[in-house]
Protein backbone atom coordinates (compact mmCIF):
# COMPACT_ATOMS: atom_id res chain seq x y z
CA UNK A 1 0.00 0.00 0.00
CA UNK A 2 1.91 3.23 -1.07
CA UNK A 3 1.52 6.13 1.64
CA UNK A 4 0.93 9.53 0.99
CA UNK A 5 3.78 12.37 1.92
CA UNK A 6 2.18 15.53 2.92
CA UNK A 7 4.68 18.56 1.85
CA UNK A 8 5.10 21.05 4.31
CA UNK A 9 4.81 25.07 2.62
CA UNK A 10 7.93 26.74 3.70
CA UNK A 11 7.86 28.77 6.66
CA UNK A 12 6.19 32.13 5.92
CA UNK A 13 4.17 31.11 2.83
CA UNK A 14 0.73 31.27 2.49
CA UNK A 15 -1.97 28.81 1.19
CA UNK A 16 -4.37 30.11 -1.04
CA UNK A 17 -7.96 30.45 0.11
CA UNK A 18 -10.11 30.12 -2.83
CA UNK A 19 -13.61 31.73 -3.50
CA UNK A 20 -16.75 30.86 -5.99
CA UNK A 21 -19.01 33.63 -4.32
CA UNK A 22 -19.58 36.50 -6.15
CA UNK A 23 -19.47 39.03 -3.30
CA UNK A 24 -16.83 39.68 -1.33
CA UNK A 25 -16.25 41.83 1.48
CA UNK A 26 -13.74 43.88 3.94
CA UNK A 27 -14.73 44.00 7.11
CA UNK A 28 -12.37 45.85 9.87
CA UNK A 29 -12.65 44.95 13.55
CA UNK A 30 -15.66 46.82 13.88
CA UNK A 31 -17.70 44.36 11.94
CA UNK A 32 -19.97 46.90 10.20
CA UNK A 33 -19.13 46.01 7.22
CA UNK A 34 -19.51 42.34 7.96
CA UNK A 35 -23.05 42.59 9.53
CA UNK A 36 -24.12 44.07 6.93
CA UNK A 37 -23.71 41.71 4.23
CA UNK A 38 -24.64 39.40 6.38
CA UNK A 39 -28.27 40.81 6.19
CA UNK A 40 -28.12 40.70 2.47
CA UNK A 41 -28.15 36.54 2.91
CA UNK A 42 -25.94 36.05 0.19
CA UNK A 43 -23.34 33.52 -0.25
CA UNK A 44 -20.12 35.99 0.73
CA UNK A 45 -16.39 35.68 1.38
CA UNK A 46 -14.24 37.49 3.58
CA UNK A 47 -10.46 39.35 2.75
CA UNK A 48 -8.59 38.22 5.96
CA UNK A 49 -7.99 40.28 8.44
CA UNK A 50 -4.48 39.81 9.30
CA UNK A 51 -1.52 39.48 7.15
CA UNK A 52 -0.93 36.38 8.44
CA UNK A 53 -3.64 34.63 7.05
CA UNK A 54 -4.58 33.02 3.47
CA UNK A 55 -4.74 35.40 1.09
CA UNK A 56 -8.15 34.41 -0.77
CA UNK A 57 -8.41 34.20 -4.20
CA UNK A 58 -11.60 34.76 -6.83
CA UNK A 59 -12.51 32.16 -9.16
CA UNK A 60 -15.77 33.95 -10.33
CA UNK A 61 -16.58 37.17 -11.09
CA UNK A 62 -17.21 39.53 -7.91
CA UNK A 63 -18.57 42.73 -6.74
CA UNK A 64 -16.79 44.38 -3.33
CA UNK A 65 -18.10 45.32 -0.39
CA UNK A 66 -15.33 47.32 1.13
CA UNK A 67 -15.77 49.97 4.12
CA UNK A 68 -13.84 53.82 3.99
CA UNK A 69 -10.88 54.66 6.45
CA UNK A 70 -10.52 58.38 7.61
CA UNK A 71 -8.19 60.25 5.53
CA UNK A 72 -7.83 63.25 4.13
CA UNK A 73 -8.46 63.65 0.29
CA UNK A 74 -8.44 59.92 -0.08
CA UNK A 75 -5.33 59.08 1.20
CA UNK A 76 -5.64 55.89 3.33
CA UNK A 77 -9.29 55.58 2.13
CA UNK A 78 -8.58 52.22 0.82
CA UNK A 79 -7.98 49.10 3.67
CA UNK A 80 -4.31 47.94 3.02
CA UNK A 81 -5.78 44.14 2.89
CA UNK A 82 -8.05 45.56 -0.01
CA UNK A 83 -5.19 47.17 -1.44
CA UNK A 84 -3.38 43.61 -1.44
CA UNK A 85 -6.21 41.74 -2.76
CA UNK A 86 -6.80 43.53 -5.69
CA UNK A 87 -2.90 44.13 -6.34
CA UNK A 88 -3.49 40.04 -7.27
CA UNK A 89 -3.98 40.11 -10.92
CA UNK A 90 -6.70 37.51 -10.84
CA UNK A 91 -8.54 39.10 -8.49
CA UNK A 92 -8.26 42.62 -9.99
CA UNK A 93 -9.33 41.19 -13.42
CA UNK A 94 -12.33 39.40 -11.68
CA UNK A 95 -14.22 42.62 -10.29
CA UNK A 96 -16.99 44.22 -11.90
CA UNK A 97 -18.35 46.38 -9.21
CA UNK A 98 -17.61 47.60 -5.84
CA UNK A 99 -20.39 48.80 -3.07
CA UNK A 100 -18.85 51.58 -0.56
CA UNK A 101 -19.41 51.57 3.05
CA UNK A 102 -18.38 55.14 5.05
CA UNK A 103 -19.89 57.48 7.54
CA UNK A 104 -21.55 60.82 6.54
CA UNK A 105 -18.95 62.37 9.05
CA UNK A 106 -16.43 61.98 6.75
CA UNK A 107 -17.58 64.17 4.26
CA UNK A 108 -16.43 64.43 0.90
CA UNK A 109 -14.50 61.32 1.57
CA UNK A 110 -17.82 59.68 2.32
CA UNK A 111 -17.49 55.78 0.69
CA UNK A 112 -14.20 57.25 -0.93
CA UNK A 113 -12.49 53.93 -1.19
CA UNK A 114 -15.85 52.65 -3.34
CA UNK A 115 -14.78 55.74 -5.57
CA UNK A 116 -11.35 54.70 -5.61
CA UNK A 117 -11.31 51.56 -6.46
CA UNK A 118 -14.27 52.03 -9.21
CA UNK A 119 -11.83 54.98 -10.54
CA UNK A 120 -8.46 52.11 -10.79
CA UNK A 121 -10.26 48.93 -11.52
CA UNK A 122 -12.81 51.13 -14.31
CA UNK A 123 -16.07 49.51 -12.72
CA UNK A 124 -18.82 50.95 -11.35
CA UNK A 125 -19.69 51.68 -7.74
CA UNK A 126 -23.17 50.70 -7.54
CA UNK A 127 -24.44 51.73 -4.10
CA UNK A 128 -22.84 53.59 -1.07
CA UNK A 129 -24.05 53.01 2.41
CA UNK A 130 -23.72 54.34 5.97
CA UNK A 131 -22.33 51.97 8.34
CA UNK A 132 -24.00 48.98 9.18
CA UNK A 133 -26.78 50.15 6.52
CA UNK A 134 -30.58 50.10 6.90
CA UNK A 135 -33.45 47.75 5.58
CA UNK A 136 -33.72 50.14 2.96
CA UNK A 137 -30.22 49.88 1.73
CA UNK A 138 -30.35 46.10 2.09
CA UNK A 139 -33.44 45.51 0.03
CA UNK A 140 -31.97 48.21 -2.69
CA UNK A 141 -28.73 46.18 -2.76
CA UNK A 142 -30.28 42.74 -3.34
CA UNK A 143 -32.49 44.08 -5.78
CA UNK A 144 -29.54 46.04 -7.62
CA UNK A 145 -27.16 43.22 -7.18
CA UNK A 146 -29.95 40.60 -8.84
CA UNK A 147 -30.49 43.20 -11.22
CA UNK A 148 -27.00 43.74 -12.31
CA UNK A 149 -25.95 40.15 -12.47
CA UNK A 150 -28.76 39.53 -14.92
CA UNK A 151 -27.52 42.32 -17.12
CA UNK A 152 -24.24 41.47 -16.84
CA UNK A 153 -24.74 37.51 -17.58
CA UNK A 154 -26.80 39.36 -20.76
CA UNK A 155 -24.08 41.41 -21.78
CA UNK A 156 -21.59 39.24 -21.80
CA UNK A 157 -23.65 35.89 -24.32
Amino acid sequence: MATLAVAEAPRGAQAENTTHSNLIYFSSTSENTRRFVEKLGRDAARIPLHQRDAELLATEPFVLVVPTYGGTGGEGSVPKQVIRFLNNPQNRKLIRGVIGAGNTNFGDNYCMAGDIIAFKCQIPHLYRFELMGTPEDVHLVNQGLDKFWTRLSQIQK
